[in-house]
């Protein structure tokens, strides 16, 4: 019965990923005719922009999402996000001219950035010690399965148009959402964006954050339903003891014992997106097109690589709590180096053969999906003493999307410069220090409360 309600809560919570996911990974299949409709094939940089711009909003909405989840709670902040999501999901589908668009885009960044560092943190803060690791990586499951609906929606809205025959010269509704098939692809997140705000009001506040705002009562009875009545009063008086030795302020991530925890946090945030993952989930139709892929052939890739993704997602959520973090990071980054080689070498060649490059982008999905994809988010959650533990987020949140941003921005730059193949090599580089930071830097959290984790910084 426990179980069950800790499950529910942190799946609430999860959607706020499969937003995430979704808002992110809807793109690939819309800036193809974008482009054609607004001439971005000529003009890299604004095609850049156009992919980048909801994830330089998520950079400013995870720099406001640490004082809202500290100020307002974990749940109300996460309904603010699925309100975002809401209005971006709409005025990206009417937007009469790019500017509206973009616009539309940096609201649903706001909320990917809230979503992104508030789901992980309620759900580290709901979650017993021993499955803790597992649905917090439900979260990056939840990910997953909102890009891989992304991409199946996309070839869906492909196929329909296809099949209606609707031009963009066609008249009335059909040639909205059919005619300019960007428009129903990005509108059609307005469904789960209001299940999501529904759910919210079924889901209680954190018992962390509650016993920080002094509602001690609240707290115990969420706790008694997670951790049963006899263990529920001993993890109150950790987290009491937790919060009453914690100033507070964002400069103790600076200090000397949480020093190391916030390195080890912003280094996870920027190699995560430093592996070029995000250049696969927004531009992937665009690199399989310029590897001679037809339209409809490349939407059918990103789906291939979005099952890629979910499946492996799934590996990491059985294993990481068995495992540990270390070591399937360590695998992680090794599929990951492999195979971005392997990338470049392929489009190094001239033209690379599909079959050939579908099984390597592929195994670079795989790699991350089990590793740098969940763990630096499992990490990020469980590292942070409970009153600055929604500004480190923030903090650690704003690092990832910072570097997301730029990659997805960079890249038609550098592939118009370098090649995609130098771009792909570029990346392998980048990955290599990650393996002297798991050996030497990392330390080994499953199985640990966050009371035991904030204290082990102090020691």
């Amino acid at each position: 019965m426990r179980s069950r309600y800790v499950a529910g809560i942190s799946v609430v919570a999860a959607l706020g990923g499969f937003l995430f996911g979704f808002d992110t990974a809807v793109i690939s299949g819309a800036i193809s005719p974008l482009s054609d409709q607004f001439d971005l094939h000529s003009r890299p940089a604004l095609q850049g922009w156009t992919v980048s711009s909801a994830l330089l909003g998520s950079v400013i909405g995870a720099v406001i999402a640490g004082f809202i989840s500290d100020r307002f709670g974990r749940k109300k902040a996460l309904s603010i996000s699925a309100v975002l999501f809401l209005i971006s999901a709409v005025f990206s589908a009417i937007a009469p001219d790019l500017t509206t668009f973009i616009m539309a885009r940096l609201v649903g960044g706001f909320g990917v950035g809230i979503a992104a560092m508030v789901a992980p943190l309620y759900i580290s803060e709901v979650s017993p010690p021993r499955i803790r690791g597992r649905l917090v990586a439900m979260y990056q499951l939840a990910i997953c399965i909102g890009v891989l609906l992304a991409y199946i929606t996309n070839e869906c809205f492909r196929v329909l148009a296809e099949s209606a025959n609707v031009s963009t010269e066609s008249e009335g509704f059909s040639s909205y959402f059919l005619g300019e098939i960007w428009r129903g692809m990005l509108g059609i997140e307005t469904i789960p964006a209001l299940l999501f705000f529904f759910l919210l009001f079924f889901v209680p506040r954190s018992p962390r954050y509650s016993i920080y705002r002094g509602a001690k009562s609240e707290a115990l009875d969420v706790l008694r339903r997670i951790n049963g009545p006899k263990v529920a009063n001993e993890v109150m008086r950790e987290i009491e003891e937790a919060i009453a030795d914690e100033t507070g302020s964002m400069g103790q991530l600076f200090h000397e014992g949480l020093r190391k925890a916030t390195f080890i946090a912003l280094f996870l945030a920027v190699v995560s997106q430093l592996s070029g993952i995000d250049i696969v989930l927004h531009y992937g139709p665009l690199i399989l097109e310029r590897a001679g892929f037809s339209f409809s052939g490349s939407l059918t890739g990103q789906i291939i690589f979005g099952l890629a993704l979910v499946a492996f997602t799934l590996l990491a959520m059985w294993k990481v709590d068995d495992l540990g973090r270390r070591k399937l990071l360590f695998l992680g980054n090794c599929g990951i180096v492999v195979s971005l080689l392997l990338m470049g070498y392929q489009f190094q060649q001239g033209v690379p053969s599909e079959s050939t490059l579908i099984f390597v982008i592929s195994l670079f999905i795989a790699s991350f999906a089990f590793s740098l994809g969940p763990i630096p988010w499992i990490i990020m959650a469980e590292i942070f003493p409970t009153k600055i533990r929604g500004r480190a987020m923030a903090l650690a949140t704003f690092t990832l999307f910072g570097a997301n941003w730029l990659v997805a921005q960079l890249f038609p730059v550098l592939s118009d410069s370098i090649g995609e193949h130098g771009t792909f090599y570029l990346l392998a580089f980048i990955a290599i220090p990650t393996f002297f930071f798991i050996w030497k830097v990392l330390p080994e959290t499953k199985g640990m409360s966050l009371e035991v984790i904030e204290r082990s910084w102090a020691t």
